[in-house]
């Protein structure tokens, strides 16, 4: 089934120029003179399109003109399509501040088209837009239904079928066809001033009268013609940059940006299908003569991931210990290590005590909170000698492997600090009682790099009470026996 999410942005000259983590305030753009767009507070106060300069300032003195920005409203839009693509790799740019998303194929996935719906439209709201949500089986329905204006009644924005959609799409005024502003005076005179009524009419006489367009705009809302759109490319390597509204002095002012970024980079990532393991984000200061190196907060994860919460999570918990030298002016969010997407697998009899990647979550947020060098775990070393084979490495490095032969005698579960030097009775080395060599041996030489040479032979052995040790005979002058290792 064929399902397609419009999004409407009426205020996207404002919202691309307020950035999305100021608090919501008055606001107004301005083009060639005159109010292009207002915020909800602005408008409560009287501000309206349309209106002068002198107007708005006289209605509401506190309210605060912006001129639009075409480029800055580029970028919004980009940012908007890109967190979008979380949902659906098709993604698709649509005239007058929209933004078209075919989800057919997700909607399982997310549940079906009412919280995938809610999804969409709060990931809209975490970037700082509001948007207006048609969803329906056509691309032209879906942008329709999300333009519909607001009456007495809310309209109904959402369907999946097209007999449905027909029923919705009939109640909506003329002026709702873009190809139809020309001639809204023309057919309100003739008394078409619904789309049921334009459907009616005679078409040969109704595309001499107003063009090919209209017809056309009116068939690809109804699904009587096919559509085409260009999907949007995705980039090679995701680098993402925002800039501030102000210079921000606290670091945890900036998490509100960081957010819009990582949202970006999930949708980016389930494009590519593609988990990331490391990312950094770069905090960046004053330029030009005052110029102050960017601090730059690299995350590595344990398991790589794709997904927001976890994602935020962790920033969040960097972002609290960072300590500003210089204010924020611009964020720059970068991924440095990809790997591919490996979907979870699901269980037959899950672990009662968590998964394996909720322990690595916890492990990640950790060292997020305490700094990856307070939180160790046991690694194997490239080194053939006992005490040396082990190590401790933070718990989200990657796990080296070790020098170990997978032939060679199993290893104890204790290994002593320092060898403890045994006794010798009948020619057999003692500890509680006289040592039987069970297994062995296992020739170890190393360490002649750091001039730390040991020649070493290990044996399992078992005493009286059949408790297992493990010792070594040190291949010198003295011929000493040690023990090193106790079996439990």
């Amino acid at each position: 089934m064929r399902f397609l999410i419009s999004l409407y942005l009426p205020l996207l000259s404002l919202e691309a120029l307020r950035p999305c983590w100021s608090e919501p305030g008055k606001f107004a753009v301005m083009e060639h003179g005159q109010v292009r767009a207002v915020s909800a507070l602005a408008a409560a106060d009287g501000v309206t399109p349309g209106m002068r300069q002198a107007g708005v300032a006289a209605l509401s003195p506190d309210t605060v003109t912006l001129e639009r920005n075409p480029a800055r409203e580029d970028e919004a839009m980009s940012a908007l399509a890109l967190a979008s693509m979380r949902f659906t790799p098709e993604v698709a740019p649509q005239p007058d501040f929209g933004l078209l998303l075919d989800v057919g194929a997700s909607l399982r996935l997310f549940g079906g088209h009412r919280p995938l719906c809610r999804q969409v439209r709060e990931s809209a709201r975490q970037l700082g837009f509001t948007v207006s949500l048609g969803a329906a089986p056509t691309a032209g329905g879906a942008w329709l239904l999300a333009r519909a204006p607001i009456g007495r009644r809310p309209p109904r924005r959402r369907c999946a079928r097209l007999d449905t959609l027909g029923k919705l799409l009939d109640r909506l005024g003329a002026r709702s066809l873009a190809a139809a502003g020309p001639h809204l005076d023309w057919l309100r005179g003739i008394g078409a001033a619904d789309l049921a009524a334009l459907r009616r009419l005679p078409r040969p006489g109704l595309q001499r009268r107003t063009g090919a367009q209209l017809l056309q705009e009116l068939d690809r809302a109804y699904g009587d013609s096919q559509e085409m759109h260009r999907w949007i490319a995705v980039k090679p390597q995701f680098a993402e940059y925002i800039e501030t509204f102000e210079r921000v002095e606290h670091a945890e002012a900036l998490m509100h940006g960081a957010t819009a970024l990582i949202l970006q980079m999930t949708g980016w990532l389930t494009a590519q299908q593609l988990a990331v393991a490391a990312f950094a984000l770069d905090l960046e200061h004053e330029r030009g003569r005052a110029a102050v190196a960017p601090t730059t907060l690299e995350i590595r994860l344990g398991e790589p991931t794709w997904k927001e919460p976890h994602l935020l999570r962790l920033l969040k918990e960097r972002l609290a210990k960072v300590e500003l030298t210089s204010p924020v002016i611009a964020l720059r969010l970068r991924a440095l290590d990809l790997q591919p997407m490996l979907p979870p697998t699901d269980q037959l009899f899950p672990e009662p005590g968590g998964s394996p990647e909720d322990f690595t979550r916890l492990l990640e947020v950790l060292s997020a909170r305490l700094g990856p060098e307070n939180v160790l775990t046991p690694a194997l070393a490239s080194d053939h000698r006992p005490e040396n084979c082990n190590s401790w490495v933070p718990a989200t490095a990657k796990p080296a492997r070790g020098a170990g032969d997978p032939d060679q005698l199993a290893r104890p579960s204790l290994l002593l600090p320092k060898p403890i030097r045994l006794l010798m009775r009948d020619n057999r080395p003692f500890y509680t009682s006289a040592l039987r060599l069970i297994k062995g041996p296992e020739r170890i030489e190393a360490g002649w790099w750091n001039d730390q040479t040991v020649g070493r032979d290990y044996y399992i052995a078992q005493g009286a009470d059949t408790t297992c040790y493990w010792i070594f005979l040190e291949r010198s002058q003295e011929a000493q026996w040690y023990l090193h290792g106790l079996y439990g």
